[in-house]
Order: C-alpha cells, then sequence, then structure tokens
C-alpha cells in the first residue's frame, strides 16, 4: 500500500496538479490559497471556512500576529480569489469572532464582512454561534469600574455570503429535515464548541458547524471548499452529508492529521484506505 501522501507531496512540489490526498469525493492540497492554481474558476457551490483569526494562535508556518491592516489586506487576497472559484450561484459561510482585545480592540466582524463586499461578495445574513463557553476571556479591564472595564461577547459569527445571485440556478436534492430547517434558519445557533486537545489542532470547530452549513446552503453532490482546512472537519461533514470536498492547507502537519481523521471516519475508513 503507497503511503498517505508522500508521492502526492512531492508531485505537487514539482508543479503536477496531483492532490496531497485524493478517494472518493475528497481531495486535499498541501497549498497556500493565494497561490494554487489547480481549483478551477466558477466551479464551487459552497464555501464554509474559519480562517486565521490574527490572535497569535500558534499555526506553524503562518503568522497569526501582524499588523491588523496587514490582515485585512490578507484577508481581501484570499476572499477576492474564492470568490473566482464559487459558480454565480455560489455562497460562503465564514466562521469569525465577532471582536477581539487581543493586539488591540478590533471590530472583526464588521471589518472583515465590509472587505468581502469590497471585493465583490453579497451580503445575505448572519448567523451568530453560542459555543457556550462563558469562560472565554482574555481581560476583565477594570475590574468593577466604569475607568476602563472590557466587554467580551463569548459568541462567534457566521457571515453568509454569495457571488451573484441568492436563489440557486440548478434545483438538487435536499437532504435537511423538517426539525432542521426550522431550527437551523433561526439565525442563533447553540453547540459545544471542539477540543483543541482532543483534535491536536489550536482552532479546530465541531462537525456540527460545517454539517449545519453545507446542509442548509447546499444540495447533495455539490462541491464544497475549505481553503483552510485545518484538521479536516469540512471534510468529515462533506462525507456525511454526501457532497465533494476540496480542502486546501498550507501546513503538511495539518494536512497529516484531516488525513488521519478522514481515515479514521467509521464506515468511511474501508474506501478510503482502499482508494490508495
Amino acid at each position: 500500500m503507497k503511503k498517505i501522501g508522500e508521492d502526492e507531496t512531492k508531485q505537487v512540489a514539482r508543479g503536477m496538479i496531483t492532490p496531497y490526498f485524493k478517494a472518493n469525493s475528497i481531495r486535499i492540497y498541501n497549498e497556500d490559497i493565494l497561490k494554487i492554481d489547480v481549483i478551477k474558476d466558477d466551479s464551487i457551490d459552497l464555501i464554509v471556512t474559519s480562517p486565521p483569526y490574527n490572535v497569535d494562535i500558534k499555526y506553524g508556518s503562518y503568522n497569526d500576529n501582524i499588523p491588523h491592516d496587514k490582515y485585512l489586506e490578507f484577508t481581501e487576497k484570499w476572499l477576492a480569489k474564492c470568490l473566482n472559484f464559487v459558480k454565480s450561484d455560489g455562497r460562503l459561510c465564514l466562521n469569525i469572532p465577532l471582536d477581539k482585545n487581543k493586539g488591540g480592540q478590533q471590530s472583526v466582524y464588521a471589518d472583515i464582512t465590509t472587505v468581502a463586499k469590497k471585493v465583490g461578495w453579497k451580503y445575505h445574513s448572519t448567523i451568530i454561534w453560542n459555543e457556550q463557553n462563558i469562560s472565554r476571556r482574555t481581560a476583565w479591564g477594570s475590574w468593577m469600574s466604569a475607568s476602563a472595564p472590557y466587554v467580551i461577547a463569548p459568541v462567534e459569527a457566521i457571515v453568509i455570503l454569495y457571488k451573484d445571485r441568492w436563489e440557486k440556478i440548478r434545483k438538487g436534492e435536499s437532504d435537511i429535515t423538517r426539525d432542521e430547517f426550522i431550527e437551523w434558519t433561526n439565525g442563533m445557533w447553540s453547540f459545544s464548541g471542539e477540543s483543541k486537545s482532543k483534535i491536536g489542532h489550536p482552532t479546530p470547530f465541531p462537525v456540527e458547524l460545517p454539517e449545519r452549513c453545507i446542509k442548509l446552503f447546499s444540495f447533495v453532490r455539490d462541491v464544497v471548499l475549505d481553503p483552510f482546512l485545518g484538521s479536516g472537519t469540512t471534510l468529515l461533514a462533506c462525507l456525511v452529508t454526501n457532497r465533494t470536498g476540496i480542502g486546501v492547507e498550507i501546513n503538511e502537519n495539518y494536512c497529516k492529521l484531516a488525513v488521519k481523521r478522514l481515515k479514521e471516519q467509521g464506515i468511511f475508513q474501508k474506501k478510503l484506505v482502499e482508494a490508495f
């Protein structure tokens, strides 16, 4: 059996159009989303992702501690490139913080949404994700005083954006249930976050997040992209929901982690291993 990822990584380095990992409807590219050229324009139905937050998290190969204006320049570049990838009725579910105070108070959600609209994305709505983790605090500011208190919301946002038109051109098969549709079209989602130590990645999100986005905003067998794949959670959701999944991840160690999680995905394990 071929060693997972070894030959694929060498071929990508030589400029060949070969994924780091490919099995069934899943592909992973060990590449920089700003440099990748193997994803065709107008080919993606839905993007589900959570980009770096620029709060000095140790990702390995990416500097997550740059001036806010430089971070927004980076954000503008990848959002513009991803806009080219999606079809005219393509959509983007973007998981980002509401705000942050590490390195200075910044309105992250407002700033990134503004940048997205600047490059051509159209705004549809925002889902507030209550991770049910009220302990997420980095500072109190002035204690019990109006001098300089910090107000921190223990929630994140999922911004829903689209390219040219909101209504889908092609009517496909939906797999969302009645109860799911009623619950998930309520713009306040409450479910727990994911454990960093359990997954082995500094900022994992639970499978429930991309699974909800995928079932609510795409059809069965649609093509879903995650340009910041991380530990591979979006692709796990693609397997569960019968979508074609493409993941791009600059850090090879995280690519390995994503492959490991895909192989461990219960009933899919045999198929994934046999593909090699």
